[in-house]
This record gives C-alpha cells, structure tokens and sequence, in this order.
C-alpha cells in the first residue's frame, strides 16, 4: 500500500481513501462510507438514489465534489469509485438519515455555531485554540508561540489584502517565497520533510522555527508597508526580502550551534520524544 492509496478502519468497517499530492487532500469513498453509516447491502444502489434525492433537492453542485478515482476492490482490481474530500463528504452525509449519520450532524451544528460565536468574538477562537493545542499535548510555551503566529500571519495577510494580493494561489505562492528564503525550503518540501500530509506546518514546528517563521513574516510585512508593492512580482520580492531577514538570522545561529535548526520532528515525534523523556 503506497503513502497515495491506504485502508481506513471505522467501527470495524474498511473505507478506501486516496491522498492528491497536488491538492493535499484525502478523498473518501462515498460508497464505502455509505455501507458503513447505513448498513445498506446494496451501498451502491443507495448511493443511486441519494443522488438523484440530492439533486431534486436542489443540490446542483454534487458532481462538482464528487470525483472519480480508480480505487482497489475486493477482487484485487481497480474500478473507478465516486470520491469526495473531507467537506464534499461531510454535506453529503447530511442527507444520509441514519442513525449513525447523527453523530456527525451533530458535530456540524456544533463547528457552524462556533463559527457564529467567533465571528461575534474573535477571542473566543483563540480560546479554543489553547483548549485544543492542550489537549493534543502540546506546552503551554508552545502554544503561546503559535497563537502569537497566528497574530502575526493574519497582520500580514491584512496587508498583502490591501496590496491587492488574492487570496488562494497568490497567497500560496507568496508564503512560499517566504519560506524559501527564510528555510531554503518551498512549503511543499518543508512539510515532506516533516512527513506531513494534510497536517498545518507551522502546527508542527519547533518552538525555534515558529519564531523564526514570525521574524520572516513581520519582515515582510513591515517591509510592504514601507515599499507598498503594487503587483505579484513585486509582493514576491518584498516576500524574498522579508524571508532573507530570518534566513540570515537561522544562518547565523546555526553557524554558533553547529547544527540545522530545519527539523524533520512533526508533532507526534515531539510528542514522542516528551514522553520518552518522561519515562526517564
């Protein structure tokens, strides 16, 4: 089984999913999905009905989540299977009215009226954040560097907004920049470094490359408010700039350790390492 294409249990049952490089993201078997919340013995007739149900309904984007992928079947062949990401699959299961269904209707009612909240009272997100970055094991000290990254990632997003920088690929292409400069490293390669799939790469970075991804992004910042670039050619040599001025600093402080502050640990090898030390 490659890192692409694996089997995912839930309550004992096997869902095919495929991980997109390009996309970073996993995309699920619809069908697989529907026999297991269903207990149906003919998922793929169900899955028949409830998208013609969907689109009488109304729901006239179902083709545009749903995409075909050649899944490995029990006879050992691959067959093209209807799949769909995590957000395309969590609307469709919405429709789906079983019991098993409900827990996860729940959640999304629970997650839209969160989202409500927050919008009302934007320190209630961070609130949230602390209680779930505690609650995944990470320190305090962590997390207060995170939360403070955050802070300063959403500075600069304001400002590549007011420079006319879109949101989406401009955005990508200009964290990139960023990142090259500061790591020598684009985002893509920092994170297979970091044996990450669709896991947040700063969620997984040391305290030291948080704050040194934070000097990278207030540079630039303050940079664009002093240069006010005009276009993406020009966002993406201010972006340079801003990422130099933390790529210096890590080059500098490496030269006094003697060794890379880039490393590969992700958060579960922190977490990992946190216990193994514990024990002794």
């Amino acid at each position: 089984m490659t890192k692409e294409t694996s089997i995912k249990l839930f309550e004992s049952k096997k869902i095919r999913v495929h991980w997109d490089d390009n996309s970073e993201k996993w995309y699920f078997s619809i069908i697989d999905i529907i026999e297991t919340l269903t207990g149906s013995n003919n998922p793929r007739r169900y899955w028949s009905d409830l998208k013609r149900k969907l689109l009488k309904e109304g729901f006239n984007q179902l083709y545009e989540i749903i995409v075909q992928l050649k899944l490995e079947s029990s006879d050992g062949k691959k067959y093209k299977t209807d799949c769909a990401d995590t957000e395309g699959l969590l609307r469709i299961i919405q429709s789906i009215p079983s019991p098993r269904a409900e827990p996860f209707k729940v959640w999304l009612a629970k997650v839209g009226y969160e989202r409500i909240e927050e919008t009302e009272d934007p320190e209630k997100a961070f609130d949230r954040a602390m209680e779930t970055y505690l609650k995944k094991g990470y320190s305090r000290n962590w997390i207060n560097q995170r939360l403070k990254s955050i802070e300063v990632r959403k500075e600069l997003t304001d400002e590549w907004e007011s420079r006319g920088v879109k949101k989406g690929l401009e955005y990508a292409i200009l964290t990139d920049e960023i990142t090259k400069a500061w790591a020598g490293l684009t985002t893509k390669e920092y994170k297979e470094f970091k044996d990450l799939k669709k896991e947040g790469l700063r969620d997984n970075m040391t305290n030291l490359e948080l704050v040194l991804n934070m000097l990278a992004e207030t540079s630039t910042t303050e940079l664009s408010k002093k240069q006010k670039p005009k276009t993406l050619v020009e966002n993406k040599k201010v972006a340079r700039k801003g990422g130099a001025v933390a790529g210096s600093a890590r080059k500098d402080l490496e030269k006094k350790l003697g060794e890379s502050v880039i490393s590969s640990l992700n958060a579960k090898k922190l977490g990992k390492r946190k216990d193994d030390k514990l024990e002794e």
